[in-house]
């Protein structure tokens, strides 16, 4: 626009001044002699107008251009003003391109014809001063700055909601957001705090429901193995320890699982490669067919005591149902490292692989109460390792046996 309109005024500027100057021109000639007036025309400076005598005006036709016209306003109706055809302007060079100009006529009192040709000028526009060019890129520097923090502005607080979001899915008990930004920002970050905090609050209400059951049930269940013992009828106590045993194991698994949703350990950097060996030297010594392979190089942020529940969850899973685990330990991507569990079982059906993780969920043909599991350990170690960010996920393997997959992560060691 600027540009278009330096080129605009450029162009009004000179033709106004060729047609003062030819106006000037036609008031000198006029009051000339008319034996002098060739010669003095012949004096005249051109300066882009080329000036000479008509013999006559046989193609000419009324003021019909643009200067024609201003030509005969300025001279008013003393003078007569022609449009003459448009003619193939002089060169100004060899290699000049060539160029039509306008060209009109003026009839003086004693009716001789004097033409007037409008030169183009040489170049279109007269080059533009080199600081031109440096201001320009003052101001679109200054101009990209000013977007770039103004859009850095807009989106810092869309990122941190964005990233809140993320994190509370892992952690429900993250701080709230600090609430700034434009007037809409600062209404969804408040109702994104009132989420959180509802949120918050109902967990922790089904939590310390559960909690409070499973510890309650103790007491009495309890009571009753003591007066069990005093039953006479042999094979009948035993029946009914064995189930009362179950019952005591699901309410102690119960309790379990209240705390893996809201455990208060606080986390820590903790070497992978260390807890899983623990884990598995643990297993070991207890006479489990546990053998580990691998390691990860990596350090996760985590709680010791949860993520070792979890693997041992996992590892006891694998010997009651597969009656073996083998454990491998690797890092899959910088961030990422893989804990696989794979144990000897039949395996399981397609359609079963995510049911497992539902609590007190068994499968009747590989899971029964002989083998004394209660349905709770993979969902307790869903629930852990979500809350660090990972997976836990389950599939048939190709060899045979169920294989279970940790990913959580991580940060390479130095």
């Amino acid at each position: 626009m600027a540009l278009g309109e330096r080129k605009t005024s450029l162009i009004q500027t000179r033709e106004t001044h060729f047609l003062e100057r030819a106006e000037q021109f036609v008031m000198a000639i006029d009051s000339l002699p008319a034996e002098n007036r060739v010669k003095f025309i012949k004096m005249l400076p051109r300066f882009g107008i080329r000036i000479s005598t008509t013999p006559d005006l046989t193609d000419s036709l009324p003021a019909n251009t643009p200067n024609a016209q201003k030509m005969a306003e300025k001279l008013g109706p003393e003078f007569q003003v022609t449009s003459l055809p448009f003619v193939q302007c002089p060169m100004y060079g060899p290699e000049s391109p060539p160029l039509t100009c306008e060209n009109f006529a003026v009839t003086l009192h004693d009716g001789m014809h004097i033409s007037f040709m409008l030169m183009p000028p040489r170049n279109p526009l007269p080059p533009l001063n080199p600081d031109f060019y440096r201001y320009l890129l003052f101001f679109l520097i200054c101009i990209a700055g000013l977007a770039y923090v103004v859009t850095r502005m807009a989106i810092r607080p869309l990122r941190q909601l964005s990233q809140a979001a993320l994190d509370l899915g892992n952690d429900i008990n993250q701080a709230p957001l600090v609430v700034q930004g434009a007037t809409e920002l600062r209404d969804a970050s408040s109702a994104f705090n009132s989420m959180q905090a509802r949120i918050r609050h109902y967990i922790e209400q089904r939590t310390h429901m559960l909690a409070a059951i499973t510890h309650d049930l103790q007491t009495p269940l309890t009571r009753i193995r003591l007066r069990l013992e005093k039953v006479d009828d042999t094979d009948l106590r035993d029946r009914l320890i064995s189930d009362l045993s179950a019952m005591q194991d699901m309410v102690r698994e119960g309790l379990s699982l209240a705390r893996s949703m809201d455990s208060s350990e606080q986390k820590q950097s903790v070497n992978l490669d260390s807890l899983i060996d623990s884990a598995v030297t643990d297993a070991t010594d207890a006479g489990q067919p546990v053998k580990l392979v691998g390691e990860s190089r990596m350090s996760i942020k985590a709680q010791p005591q949860a993520i070792l529940r979890c693997v041992n969850n996992i590892i006891d899973n694998a010997i009651k149902y597969g009656h073996f685990a083998n454990v491998s330990v690797a890092q899959e991507t910088n961030h990422i490292a893989a804990i696989r569990v794979r144990d000897g079982g039949p395996g399981i059906p397609e359609s079963e692989l995510e049911k497992i993780f539902t609590p007190f969920y068994r499968l009747e043909a590989s899971r029964s109460r002989d083998s004394g599991g209660t349905g709770l350990g993979l969902t307790i170690a869903r629930n852990i390792v979500e809350q660090h960010g990972g997976t836990l996920t389950v599939r048939n393997h190709p060899e045979g046996g169920l294989e279970a997959i940790l990913k959580i992560p991580g940060k390479v060691l130095p």
